[in-house]
């Protein structure tokens, strides 16, 4: 995906990271886990699905035992996702647009929400509902999350509705407020600016219409700048 918010461009847009070798990548693995880590998050790693394959098993032969989470744009192919099955133990998908053109203008990609929710419920066939230890934290399961875009409720609330119909209602959706103007979004006048008050309330009206129980809504904070990494100095 080509996101124009992407919150993340230096790494997802512009070449910058680090290169790591499939036992380099096993071995941070299982240096999490010795630092206490709730969990491994593999963030949008689509392009590199057989080599975390690799490092998984290398790293559970070697003890890893906390759970591995897959957090994605949703947009994949549902052969890639059954590469991860039985490795991944908590998908967290974005359901970022009911309305490919949007997608498509913002994202510049095709047929996207038709992609995601194949996806989607491909995940959920994987790792069924949520399930979460003593202490709250999620173990395994599908969380679903979706960020609301300034100008764009009508986008938000379709996505919503359609979770909601389509879904189980045990699983856990995820409403972010954080939107912070990057990238490309600052030449744009929908997206050049953070949600209103007024806009992220009507989203939280809609959810309780909905009738949604399960999940988080994010609260909307003076600076949201504060979410985006510096990467790089």
């Amino acid at each position: 995906m080509n996101c124009q918010f992407c919150q993340n461009y230096e790494i997802s847009q512009l070449g910058q990271g680090k290169v790591f070798t499939i036992q380099q990548l096993a071995d941070e693995f299982l240096n999490l886990q010795e630092k206490n880590a709730h969990n491994i998050n593999l963030v949008t790693g689509s392009i590199f699905v057989p080599q975390i394959v690799e490092s998984l098993k290398l790293a559970k032969q070697n003890g890893l035992q906390i759970p591995v989470v897959y957090n994605s744009s949703a947009y994949e192919k549902p052969e890639t996702l059954q590469m991860l099955e039985g490795f991944v133990d908590v998908y967290l998908p974005d359901l970022k647009y009911y309305y490919n053109h949007l997608a498509k203008d913002l994202s510049g990609i095709n047929s996207y929400f038709e992609t995601a929710i194949t996806a989607i419920k491909e995940m959920y066939r994987q790792v069924g509902n949520p399930q979460f230890n003593k202490n709250g934290i999620i173990r395994k399961g599908l969380i679903v999350r979706h960020l609301v875009l300034p100008n764009h409720l009508q986008n938000t609330k379709q996505v919503l509705k359609w979770l909601y119909k389509n879904m189980s209602h045990e699983i856990y959706i995820s409403i972010m407020a954080q939107y912070f103007p990057e990238y490309k979004a600052l030449e744009r006048e929908d997206i050049h600016r953070k949600l209103t008050e007024e806009e992220y309330q009507e989203i939280q009206d809609y959810i309780e219409k909905l009738g949604i129980q399960n999940g988080y809504v994010q609260d909307l904070e003076e600076n949201e700048k504060k979410y985006v990494p510096c990467w790089y100095t």
